[in-house]
Formats: structure tokens, sequence, C-alpha cells
């Protein structure tokens, strides 16, 4: 890779990370679990990738999401919100992590143009203060007046009713990194060594080595030397969700696989990768705070762990699939054919959410409902 120097600001940024690493590690007998130092290094507070105040998003940051690509995909999303306020009555939306707002923008913006009579309550869980003041920015220029049906909250409101929406939060949940070793499961830890991180194998705990006992069960034994991931952290996620909704559809959007999927054997050194200045690369302790580290989604851990904790299953599909259900095609139809440059723009980020090397395929959509029974356009 050739990366850009540190700015001074950074270099101080890595110096303060490092510290509450060693800390850290110095608390934990000399070394963490690989889980707790991604933890770290996405949401340590003031330090954290997703906390601190570097820009992460579009051109300028280091990686583009759907949003930004094109405006057809909130577009989408609204229709598919439109028909959940429809059937559960409630004209709510809670969006975890809305990255710049740019999703949030275009859903308002198009819900307003179906039902201008009926504004929808548009929540929005953040927990970092500068993409709260970009999410902010970004409302304020796209949809100015809407801006006042946007409120920003700390937790899920006990008993919400609506649409629950998460594009590309699941893959940034920490996860634990294990290695199949004959009759045993070893699990990846973090210690430093010389003043730099390094990567060791302890004995899996309990907990860990239940999870890969569950997906030997669905795929067979994995071979002596296997490395792969879990997240351990996606069940009580969920649990905590059921628990606060009343009647809704959760809207999951990401990266990954079925279980089958995720653990092929050739799939054999994981799926963790790290996102730094739009390079795409696998060293995870590389620049700890300061890079994106994210993990493909098991969506069959998802439904299982829905199901366990009263979430119904409503629908599992391709990004593409979904989008063409949600009114693709429509949207695409309207456009005015003699604005050729601006249908040319259009049709290429179109092209980047559907086509199956692109984002179409790779990534997924999953449904998960309480209290709703209906059938979502977007998987039909």
């Amino acid at each position: 890779m050739n990366l850009p120097e540190l700015s001074a600001e950074e270099v101080a940024q890595q110096q303060a990370m490092m510290a509450l690493l060693e800390k850290e590690m110095q608390a934990g007998g000399g070394a963490i679990p690989f889980d707790r130092y991604m933890e770290l290094a996405l949401y340590a507070p003031g330090l954290g990738y997703y906390v601190s105040g570097a820009h992460k998003f579009g051109k300028g940051g280091d990686f583009v999401t759907a949003p930004e690509i094109s405006p057809l995909f909130g577009q989408c999303l609204a229709h598919q919100c439109l028909e959940v306020f429809e059937s559960t009555g409630a004209w709510q939306i809670l969006e975890f992590g809305a990255g710049t707002g740019m999703m949030a923008a275009q859903i308002l913006a198009e819900l307003q143009r179906l039902q201008p009579d009926r504004p929808a309550s548009y929540q929005i869980l953040e927990l970092s203060p500068e993409l709260q003041q970009r999410q902010r920015q970004t409302l304020q220029s796209q949809v100015p007046h809407l801006l006042d049906q946007v409120e920003w909250v700390q937790e899920v409101p006990q008993g919400f009713s609506g649409m629950v929406l998460a594009n590309e939060v699941l893959d940034a949940m920490p996860v634990h990194v294990f290695r199949r070793t004959g009759q045993a499961v070893e699990e990846q830890w973090v210690r430093v060594c010389k003043g730099d991180l390094a990567l060791q194998w302890q004995p899996a705990r309990e907990d860990l080595r239940e999870a890969v006992a569950g997906i030997e069960t669905e795929v067979g034994t994995l071979q002596p030397g296997y490395v792969s991931e879990v997240n351990l952290r996606l069940a009580p996620w969920l649990q905590m969700l059921s628990e606060r909704l009343q009647q809704a559809v959760v809207l999951l959007i990401d990266y990954g696989y079925t279980c089958q999927e995720y653990y092929h054997p050739q799939r054999n050194m994981g799926t963790l990768i790290c996102h730094y200045r739009h390079q795409v690369h696998d060293d995870v302790l590389l620049r700890p705070g300061l890079q994106d580290i994210t993990a493909s989604v098991d969506f069959t851990a998802v439904a299982k762990a829905g199901e366990q904790v009263g979430l119904q299953l409503m629908g599992f599909n391709s990004q593409a699939n979904f989008l063409f259900g949600c009114g693709l095609e429509e949207r695409l139809s309207a456009l005015e054919p003699e604005d050729v440059e601006r249908h040319m723009t259009v049709m290429q980020g179109v092209k980047q959410l559907i086509l199956p090397t692109a984002m179409g395929e790779r990534f997924k959509v999953i449904a998960l409902g309480k209290g709703v029974d209906m059938p979502l356009c977007g998987f039909a």
C-alpha cells in the first residue's frame, strides 16, 4: 500500500490509542481478546475510528456507502418504509449509525413526495458527536424544510413501532477470531511486542468453543488451521432490540453470506478487512483508530438469533433484488431520457448498487419483524 503520511493530529491520536491499548493489556495480564481490541479501535471514546473527528465517508474519506453512490437507494427504501407505516399505523423510522445522513435525507424527501400530508418521525441513534454534526449539516443542506422531523437519540426507545434501519452496521460489530487446531479451538488475542502490536493464539474460552461447535453442526468439522470469526455480540444486540420493539420491521443491509458460504472450506482465512483512504487490506493492527475494521455478516446467524429472541424472519434477498422489489425500475423509467448527462450519471450509480460484480449480490438485505404480519415489497 502507498499510505499517506500521518498529520500531527493523527500521530497524537495514535500515541493516545497505543497508550490506551497498553493500559488495557496490562490490566488483562499482557494481552486482550481480539474482539476487545476491535471494540477499542473502533469505539474508544474520543479515539476510536467511529467516534473520532476523522472524515470517514465519501470520496474524501475511507469508503463510500450506497446512499452516497445513488439517491435511488434511499428512495427505494422509502417505498418499503411507507408499506410498513401503512400496515402498522406508526409513521416512525429509527436508523442505527446514519453515516453522513444522506440516506435519512433521501428517505425523508421521498416520503414527503409520496405522502406530503403524513410527516414521518425520523430518529437517529448515533453515538459519535462528530457524525451527529455532519448528519445535521447534510440534512440542513439537502432537506432543510424536513429537519424538524429528525431527532438524535442515545438508545432504542421503549415500545418503538415503525421501521428500524441499519445500513452497514452489523459488519462493524466487534468479532471473536478463532482457529481450529485438530481437536482444539484457539482464540486470537492482541499484545504489544517491542513497541508494536502483535497477534497471538490462546485456548478459546467456553462461549467461543460453543459457538464454533454450533457452526460445525451446520457446515461439518472445520479443517485444522481454519481461521474465521464469529459475532458473539449479535444475539445480545437483537435481544435488546426485541425487548424495545412493539410493532416494527427491522431492515438490516450489509455484505455477508449464509452460514454455509461464510464458513466454506475455501474461505479459510476469515473475512476481516480494513478500509483506509479507499484502500482495502487485511492488516488489522495497522494504525488502530484511524482505519475501519469490518467482518462480513453471517445472515444465517442473524436469522437464528432473531427468532430465538422473538423476532420473525420476514425476508432475505440480495441488494439488487431488494431494490427492484422496492420499485427501482419505476424510478429509472421516470428519468428524462433526453437529459443524457443526468441519465448517464444516475445509471452509473445504479450499476454500482445492482451489478453482481459490484454491490448487487455481495450485499444482502434481511428483514426481522415483531408484531407485524405482512408481505414486504423488497422481498417479492
